[in-house]
């Protein structure tokens, strides 16, 4: 336990420098309030909490790192995010992959400067179609390697969009092949 604190304390002091905060493999579960301490007068541009047991980000992170451009959330256990987020107006690319997601997180599509959205590798079964058409600045949304529901997967695979869409190859569920037994 020690270990890691000294290790988030050293990174910490590490970011001061180079303004970028990696805070990966440190088995938090969520942001503790001394980082928000220390990083107090530092204006972050890169913040990385991938690989720990992180189940929620507070609202009050976008508050206290309101310039980064790239946050990395993946290899987590978070299936939700605060609408706060879209406070971060210069956030360029977001990385939730690896987590258990089951919608797309509507605040995604509020972030103004939002390129790039890794969202594989989570349990997304569906998303909310009047939030996914309306984007001025996503260039990529990464799907793959979710359970989309055949409707789902056939509606994005067709959608017309401004952004580019990942998918994976849809496998048929062993019931769809039921039909063809008749």
């Amino acid at each position: 336990m020690a270990s890691f604190v000294a290790k988030v304390v050293t990174r910490c002091e590490e970011a001061l420098e180079t303004k970028h905060l990696n805070l990966s493999e440190c088995e938090l579960i969520q942001v503790p309030d001394a980082v928000y301490h220390l990083m107090r007068h530092t204006e972050l541009k890169t913040c990385d909490l991938s690989s720990n047991v992180i189940t929620k980000i507070s609202p009050k992170f976008a508050v206290k790192f309101s310039l980064i451009t790239d946050l990395n959330l993946s290899h987590n256990q978070m299936a939700r995010l605060p609408d706060e987020l879209a406070d971060l107006h210069s956030l360029e690319m977001l990385d939730i992959s690896h987590n258990t997601f089951i919608t797309l997180p509507a605040v995604v599509f509020k972030m103004p400067k939002l390129r790039e959205l890794k969202a594989n590798n989570n349990a997304i079964i569906d998303i909310d179609r009047d939030e996914i058409i309306a984007s001025d600045s996503l260039e990529l949304v990464d799907l793959r390697h979710n359970p989309l529901t055949p409707m789902c997967h056939d509606l994005l695979k067709h959608a017309v969009l401004s952004f580019r869409i990942e998918l994976s190859e849809r496998v048929k569920e062993d019931w769809e092949d039921l039909t063809e037994c008749e």
